[in-house]
């Protein structure tokens, strides 16, 4: 038995996993590279999508569902297996994708006319993912289903966003656990990472093994502080924020505090028709929902919706927030500022010392978002420059992930010793999690390991 890291090895984008075993082949993930890999995008699939047998995708989120459409696109015909949730997700963000392609592609080809260098094509396009969607095959949490001979599988609750599931994979005797993104405990809306006891071998992410995250009560704090320092200022809040989980989270959140009135009632907009559409996702899937949010809607309120929440669709919305007068929270994608709608706003607004930009995710090496956030002064946006007079800020409670210690707790479930493979994390953040455990390994972008 082989497996083959095809991305997220020693990077935080791009998870997506060979394993080969009596002559099938099978795909774990197949994402999108983002910020300095991102040009890896455009390279050919480093394997044969028609001799893949089954794909197996862990959540909804771009960096491991973002390049299934050109695995389409390049001959695969097989079953994307998922939880109902993370298909109804995977295809909002794929259909998005396909056309945020189109438009930052022109911009792109642009620069690379200037430079001299070869243009680029879209990596699919709209009809690419609706012939993805054809393919996904929903299977709830905890139900276990062989799907080739010798092969059989259960997704169980990572806790990382609606229908984020963690892979127990059997063949033969031996059991891989593909981790996927791992979830942080006592996140709001849904459950817990799941407590895994057995395993082989696990393929662990790393995105955060340096680092410590604030507490939720210490978050809440950070946020609320970034409000009220905004209407004070009369200014803009900008928040990039990832379409899924982020944006709802950050919503809920807001949602308490407006309850609790410890934010002024200035306009929250979340200008992103993809999140949008995804809080739509949410709502119809409240099985997946903790026992906090589950009390919040028995009490028949409604998570995603409070009197200053505005969501904006069209075009002409958006372009209007750039010209309104008055103190206001703008969340908008992406959440690592390589497209959407969050770069106008930033263009707009961030020249303007009056305006906060917070971060609430993490920010990939060579993003837009990781260059602002490190202190770059001078940023070029659709080829135009832009001063970042505004104030940075960053919150990485928010995140999604675990940070090392619930990394830790997660690892420490394990009752036998598996050999552990420390992937989706850059080599610092790996390498803080591996020393803090005792053992495991970090493999490298294309490296084969014999199971």
């Amino acid at each position: 038995m082989k497996l083959t890291f095809y991305g997220a090895a020693r990077v935080v984008t791009g998870s997506c996993y060979l394993l080969e075993h009596n002559g099938k082949k099978i795909i774990v993930d197949c994402g999108m590279f983002q910020g300095r890999e991102s040009k890896l995008n455009y390279d050919s699939i480093k394997f044969d999508a028609r001799a893949i047998d089954a794909v197996l995708l862990t959540h909804a989120h771009l960096d491991h569902c973002g390049l299934l459409p050109k695995l389409v696109k390049q001959g695969y015909r097989g079953p994307i297996y998922c939880t109902p949730a993370t298909a109804d997700l995977a295809k909002v963000v794929l259909e998005d994708s396909a056309h945020l392609q189109q438009f930052e592609n022109k911009w792109d080809n642009k620069r690379l006319k200037r430079q001299g260098k070869p243009l680029r094509k879209p990596l699919y396009k709209p009809r690419d993912a609706k012939r993805t969607f054809r393919l996904f095959k929903s299977v709830p949490y905890n139900q276990v289903f062989a799907f080739l001979p010798e092969f059989s599988a259960v997704f169980r609750d990572a806790g990382h966003i609606l229908g984020s599931a963690h892979i127990e994979l059997f063949c033969e005797e031996k059991k891989i656990v593909f981790s996927g993104d791992i979830g942080q405990y006592d996140a709001p809306i849904i459950d817990d990472p799941s407590c895994l006891q057995e395993a082989d071998y696990v393929i662990c992410e790393s995105t955060y093994g340096d680092r410590i995250h604030e507490k939720k009560q210490q978050r809440e704090k950070l946020l609320y502080k970034a409000v009220n320092d905004t209407a004070k200022r009369k200014g803009k809040l900008l928040i990039p924020s990832f379409a899924i989980e982020r944006t709802q989270e950050l919503i809920y959140t807001l949602n308490q505090c407006v309850e609790k009135k410890c934010i002024p009632l200035i306009p929250i907009y979340i200008d992103s028709p993809m999140a949008t559409k995804a809080t739509r996702v949410f709502i119809h899937h409240t099985e997946n929902y903790d026992e906090d949010a589950r009390d919040f809607l028995a009490q028949g309120k409604n998570p995603f919706q409070f009197p200053n929440l505005i969501f904006t669709e069209h075009t002409e919305e958006s372009k209007a927030l750039n010209t309104m007068e008055g103190p206001a929270v703008i969340i908008a994608g992406s959440g690592m500022c390589t497209g959407g709608r969050i770069k106008h706003h930033i263009i707009n607004h961030m020249p303007k010392n009056n305006t906060i930009m917070l971060f609430v995710g993490f920010q990939a090496y060579g993003s837009l978002g990781r260059r602002i956030q490190d202190g770059q002064k001078n940023v070029r946006i659709y080829g135009q420059p832009t001063r970042m007079n505004g104030e940075i800020r960053t919150i990485e409670g928010f995140s999604a992930h675990a940070d090392r210690p619930q990394l830790m707790k997660w690892l420490s479930c394990f009752k036998t010793k598996p050999k552990v493979f420390f992937t989706h994390g850059e080599l610092k953040g790996s390498e803080g999690i591996k020393k803090r455990l005792g053992r495991g390994y970090i493999p490298k972008m294309y490296e084969t390991v014999e199971l």
